[in-house]
């Protein structure tokens, strides 16, 4: 007998766990299972509001009394580049660029683990194996790639070494970088901040307005730097608005800047999955 999936995809909630960007904060996500014949549609639908992709499942933050993430989007028309980012693509011209198929390498996972080690070496991927890493990359049921940035080799190496990888979603609408990752040697290079600028060049090649980049948290310093691109919007009460001054949000919690959850899912536009009429 054959089984189908639910037409309405079922949205469920985590256990509290300490914020990884917060300090003394607890976070809770509300989500619902990336699979079937329309996971592109629904993971486009749902993006557009402020969810993130984590292989099969999307997610975005629903703490009980605090709302200080928000989902954030370059504008890829309105983007100009400071003196700052300019630098910094002038320091990367040596880099390569390959957009693979999402598949796993041992050099990836290399990279991947120096990364960690050297930046987030108490983060909840610190204990991530080759395995999970290869889940990470590989498990997506959506049109993914991965974009590999490489050096030239140098004296006894016969071969361009990896220094940058971004795991990439292609939506209809932009281009979701879900997680990326360096060679943290080369830190005064700004390789996170490149990766974002050749993103922004892919989509504006590709004809995509938008590059999504996660969320941005204010008082959090590990996400500062998104705050740094112009044309940058935020997703806050149902709607998509530029992020204006930085400086003027706050992290505070409040007991009431969080609807019950049931409101929260009741405001959700889902997409159109019908089969069309012949």
């Amino acid at each position: 007998m054959r089984h189908t999936l639910p037409i309405a995809p079922q949205f469920y909630v985590t256990a509290p766990q300490p914020c990884p960007y917060l300090e003394g904060r607890m976070e809770r996500k509300l989500f619902t299972a990336l699979q079937g014949d329309y996971a592109e549609k629904l993971n486009d639908a749902l993006s557009k509001q402020g969810f993130r992709r984590s292989q099969n499942v999307l997610y975005r933050p629903s703490c009980s009394e605090c709302s200080a993430c928000m989902s954030a989007r370059i504008r890829v028309a309105d983007f100009v580049p400071n003196k700052s980012q300019r630098r910094t693509l002038r320091r990367n011209t040596d880099l390569k660029r390959d957009a693979t198929s999402p598949w796993a390498t041992e050099d990836q996972f290399a990279l991947f683990r120096r990364y960690l080690d050297s930046r987030h070496a108490d983060g909840g991927m610190a204990d991530m194996d080759i395995f999970e890493f290869a889940a990470m990359i590989e498990e997506t049921p959506i049109r993914s790639r991965v974009v590999e940035y490489s050096r030239p080799p140098e004296a006894g190496e016969r071969r361009h070494q990896l220094t940058a990888v971004c795991l990439t979603d292609v939506m209809d609408d932009g281009l979701s970088m879900v997680y990326s990752f360096y060679d943290p040697e080369r830190a005064t290079d700004s390789l996170g901040t490149y990766v974002v600028l050749d993103h922004i060049a892919i989509a504006r090649e590709a004809g995509l307005p938008f590059v999504y980049l996660g969320y941005w948290v204010p008082g959090s310093r590990k996400m500062g730097y998104k705050a740094r691109f112009s044309g940058l919007e935020i997703y806050r009460d149902g709607d998509w608005r530029p992020i204006g001054d930085p400086e003027s949000y706050s992290a505070d919690p409040h007991p009431l800047s969080v609807d019950p959850i049931a409101e929260q899912v009741a405001r959700i536009s889902l997409p159109d999955t019908r089969a069309p009429k012949v």
